[in-house]
C-alpha cells in the first residue's frame, strides 16, 4: 500500500531529491537525476519509479520536467564504471546531475544509505527515500526514464540482447545472448560473467 509522500525533509525550500537507476545492470551506464520541486507539488501517480508502470513513468517525466523548479540528469559511462567501480560511478553520476541544476540546493536528499559529499552542500541519506519523499521520487522517475530511453537507443544496434525490455539487467534472455554472442562495447566488463560461469545458468 502506498503511503503519502512528504514534500521535504526539513522545511520548504530548495531541497533537491537525488536518485539513480541502473546500478545492478550488466550493460549500459548508471544514470542519476536531481530534482527541486515547487512547494505544494503533488501528483497521485508519483512514487518510487520501480513501483510505477512504464506509461505512468513516462507521463510523470513530462510533468516533472515542466513543473520542477530545477532538474538535471547525469550519467557515468560503462568505461567509468569499470575503472572506478559502480559505487564511485554512481556518486559521479549524482554529482554531475547536481552540478547541472540551475538552482543551487540548500540540502541534498539522497536515496540510499551512502553518498560522497558534493561541494560542501549538506546532505541526508534516506533508505527507501523514493517511497517517502516527493523530490526523491521525482528524481527516481527522471533517472529511470532517461536511462530507459538510452537503453532503447542502444537496443537498435544490439537487438539480440533484449534491452528494449530488460534495459540491461541480467534476465534469462540477456544471459542467453551473452552465452551465444559474447560481450558488446556496452557491457560492464567488471560485471559480466565469464564464459565458464555463464554455463552455470
Amino acid at each position: 500500500m502506498k503511503t503519502e509522500l512528504k514534500s521535504f525533509i526539513y522545511t520548504a525550500g530548495n531541497e533537491a531529491g537525488v536518485d539513480e537507476a541502473g546500478r545492478g545492470c550488466l550493460a549500459g551506464p548508471v544514470v542519476a537525476a536531481a530534482a527541486i520541486l515547487p512547494v505544494g507539488f503533488h501528483h497521485p501517480l508519483l512514487f518510487d519509479s520501480k513501483q510505477v508502470k512504464e506509461k505512468d513513468r513516462n507521463a510523470l517525466r513530462v510533468i516533472i520536467e515542466k513543473e520542477a523548479l530545477a532538474w538535471a540528469v547525469g550519467m557515468a559511462t560503462v568505461e567509468e564504471i569499470d575503472t572506478v567501480n559502480i559505487l564511485q560511478a554512481t556518486y559521479l553520476a549524482m554529482h554531475r546531475a547536481i552540478g547541472k541544476l540551475e538552482i543551487k540546493p540548500v540540502l541534498l536528499a539522497i536515496d540510499g544509505n551512502r553518498f560522497k559529499s558534493f561541494e560542501g552542500i549538506q546532505h541526508e541519506t534516506i533508505i527507501g527515500g523514493d517511497a517517502k519523499y516527493a523530490h526523491i521520487a521525482a528524481a527516481s522517475i527522471l533517472a529511470k526514464t532517461h536511462r530507459d530511453e538510452h537503453m532503447l537507443a542502444l537496443h537498435n544496434s544490439f537487438p539480440e540482447f533484449g534491452w528494449e525490455s530488460n534495459k540491461g539487467y541480467g534476465t534469462a534472455r540477456h544471459i542467453s545472448a551473452l552465452r551465444q554472442y559474447g560481450q558488446t562495447i556496452h557491457h560492464r566488463k567488471t560485471f559480466v560473467l565469464k564464459t565458464n560461469q555463464l554455463s552455470m545458468f
